[in-house]
Formats: structure tokens, sequence, C-alpha cells
């Protein structure tokens, strides 16, 4: 049975990649850490870190006792936020993870409403493209353009996008309407850059637009930047339909010029079931989708 005391002091001392940092953290002296080390490494009967002048690098042996020591500590945090989710009080640290685009021209601008109704709530907002594993806790919750493969979660379908051609009115009394799709060939396009990971909507649409004679173009890794671009008047962009409630001077163009749908959905894993901070998040979400929905109805019967 290995000992929990001298897995922590590993797992510490493999974090911070030397004996002192590791000593730091858990006020320790140095030369005790270091005998924590070199007993766990006798009763494991194998070699745990090289030493090197500048730092311990973990050997074969000590990557697989790190792994599991970074499952554990995930586990414990899990454990430990469920703990301190009280019946009423919603506090503490919630870490959302979604895309570039959706989490910074969705989600951050509605956050306002969220903290007034919690102001105690610590949101991690985690912003990549990159598919966070929820289950060992890179996230505690996760909003995403296509279903969850993952058994173990929780997930609820929030809404469609489509991504569709945009551009300012300002551009479009200086540079022409596009009244057919040939028309293309007279503006510059900007969107995703086709080796950026997105949906396969929007790289099929681009795909299909670059079939146009387009004489410029401005490839982004993110809608983010295609939407700055776009209310810049540098051109005709392609992006996802939930960006147009907060910019109004944003026109659609070639309204027949649309992607295949994709389904939005909101995931957590099965064992944060009962979180008073996921609750919180997953209602907020969904009162802002009513909300957004109204929006854009009330937008298009205007």
């Amino acid at each position: 049975m290995m000992d929990w005391d001298k897995l922590r002091i590993f797992h510490a001392v493999a974090d911070a990649g030397s004996l002192t940092h590791a000593g730091e953290r858990l006020h320790l002296s140095q030369s005790a850490v270091s005998r924590q080390i070199r007993a766990l490494e006798e009763s494991l009967n194998t070699t745990l870190f090289h030493r090197h002048a500048r730092g311990l690098i973990l050997t074969e042996q000590g990557e697989l006792l790190f792994d599991a020591t970074k499952s554990m500590n995930k586990r414990l945090e899990s454990a430990s936020a469920r703990i301190r989710d009280s019946e009423e009080e919603v506090f503490g640290e919630l870490r959302v993870t979604t895309t570039i685009g959706f989490g910074t021209l969705w989600v951050a601008p509605r956050l306002p409403k969220l903290y007034e109704k919690y102001p105690e709530l610590k949101i991690d907002l985690m912003l990549e493209e990159r598919v966070l594993d929820l289950p060992m806790r890179e996230a505690d919750v996760a909003i995403r353009m296509k279903e969850p493969s993952q058994a173990d979660l929780i997930r609820k379908k929030l809404m469609t996008i489509e991504m569709q051609l945009y551009a300012t009115r300002e551009y479009l009394a200086e540079q022409g309407e596009m009244n057919e799709m040939s028309d293309i060939s007279k503006h510059r396009l900007i969107c995703q850059s086709p080796s950026t990971p997105q949906v396969a909507a929007g790289g099929t649409l681009v795909q299909e637009l670059m079939t146009f004679e387009i004489p410029s173009l401005l490839t982004v890794n993110n809608y983010f930047g295609v939407l700055q671009g776009v209310l810049n008047n540098l051109g005709i962009g392609v992006l996802p339909n939930y960006v147009t409630e907060g910019f109004p001077d944003l026109v659609r163009v070639m309204p027949d010029m649309t992607s295949a749908v994709v389904p939005v959905f909101l995931a957590y894993p099965e064992e944060l079931r009962s979180s008073k901070r996921i609750a919180a998040f997953r209602d907020f979400v969904q009162d802002e989708i009513i909300a957004h929905r109204r929006t854009l109805r009330e937008q298009a019967e205007a």
C-alpha cells in the first residue's frame, strides 16, 4: 500500500520540477522532501527522477506515477468541490470551456447577469478549439459545437447555429452590394483558416466559396478575428449567426448562402450532477438562449 503523504510530496516535486520549489509549496525543508522521495523510490524499488544540475526530470516510471497522481488530484478536487457546494449558496470556482468564437462573442458579454445573481462565483473561462477532457476534470462544464462522444457525460442540446455571410452597411455602400454569388469576385473574403480546427459545416461553406474567383483573402484562426475584419470594413465575412444580435451594423449578404446546421451542446461529468454551480450556469445559459431567440425573432419581424 502506497503512503498518501509520500504520493502528495512526489506530485508536488514532479509538478514543480525541483525539491526546493516543492518544499516551499508544502512548507517542508528540501531535505525532508528529498527523504520522502527516496523512501518512495525504495518502496517501489525504482528510480522516479533523473537528477540534473538544472533540476529533476521524471523517469519513465516517474511519468507513470505522475499520470496517476494527476488523476487522483483531479478526483480529490472534484470531491472537495462537491462538498463545498452548500445546499443554498452558489460560490467557488467553475471552469467553463468553449470555443474562442462562442466564448468571446456569446458567453462573455452575457456573464454580467450571472455575476449579478451569484457575486461569489469565480469563473475560469477556458477558450480553445481543443476539446478538453471533462471526465478527467480538465474543465467542469463545456459548450461544444457537436454532441460529445464520451459516455459518462450529462449532455443537453442548447440550440443550433449556421455560418452565413455578413458585411457592414458602410462596406456595402462603398464596395457595392452582392446580388449573386459571382459578385464575390469583386470583394475580399474573410473567413476561418482552412487549417484551423472548426466545425465541418463552416469548412464546407468556405470550400464552396473558394470555387469562385476571389481576388483577396483574409483568413483568421477564430471567428472573433473574422468579426474584427468585417467590422473594420475589410470585406465580406463568414460568421456564425449568433453574432448578429450584438452587432446591429452587420448586414446579411446572399441570404440563400448558408452552412449546414451545427448543434450546440452543454456537457458536464456525471459526478457533478448535483453541483449547484453547474446548475446555476446551465440555467443561466438556457435563459439567455431563450432571450437570444426572442431577440432574433423580433429582429426578423422588424
